[in-house]
């Protein structure tokens, strides 16, 4: 393992590229040849994996997980509790261009980044791709290998070229079981939901 160095209150590895500008969180942990650039922001408790990339300003709640070879490009927000799986990549342009139309080089200046927002505890499998602009919602699970080309709903359960649902998972991650029309359960944790017009929402009509 290599030689680790102090950043603020996290840990980073000595070969990892951290931008002097960059905030990270007490307790994040920061891996060989990772790369987090100017102004991004990263939580507390959060790792990123060997060969991950964090853009300018791009945004890391609490406890995210960034695995090995993940490209953020900014302005990418992600909340708390998210997973970023191996070699996913969020694009941040919607019509990428070398050049402008007379073949000059394009500048910083000659587009408009859009990004990918996570929402809270969200996955997003191993080698996915998440086209901008795009939101993930909460809970939801991408499987490995999707292409995101539309928002996807809390707790829904998403895969394909293009992604599509193809159920709805709880906080635990494994798939729901319809106990009636309508209503589903966990089975890890017990938690009930409802399905409503095409999204899913937790029914406490039973609690208490």
């Amino acid at each position: 393992m290599p030689a680790q160095i102090p950043h603020e209150q996290a840990v980073v590895a000595a070969t990892a590229d951290v931008d002097e500008r960059a905030t990270l969180g007490h307790g994040t942990r920061v891996w060989h040849l990772a790369q987090i650039r100017e102004e991004a922001v990263v939580g507390s408790g959060c790792i990123i994996g060997r060969g991950a990339y964090v853009g300018p300003g791009v945004r890391l709640g609490a406890h995210c997980k960034v695995q090995n070879y993940a490209l953020l490009y900014e302005p990418a927000v992600l909340e708390d509790g998210v997973f970023i799986g191996p070699a996913v990549v969020f694009t941040n342009d919607y019509y990428p261009r070398a050049v402008n139309p007379d073949g000059s080089l394009k500048s910083g200046d000659d587009w408009h980044a859009i990004g990918v927002t996570v929402r809270e505890g969200a996955s997003i499998g191993a080698r996915s791709v998440c086209i901008a602009p795009v939101t993930i919602g909460r809970w939801a699970l991408v499987a490995a290998g999707s292409v995101v080309t539309k928002d996807v709903p809390d707790f829904a359960l998403v895969a394909g070229v293009p992604a599509t649902r193809r159920g709805w998972v709880g906080r635990a991650g494994a798939p729901l079981v319809e106990d009636e029309p309508g209503r589903w359960r966990c089975e890890t944790t017990g938690e009930l939901f409802r399905e409503e017009s095409g999204t899913l929402v937790e029914d406490t009509s039973t609690a208490g």
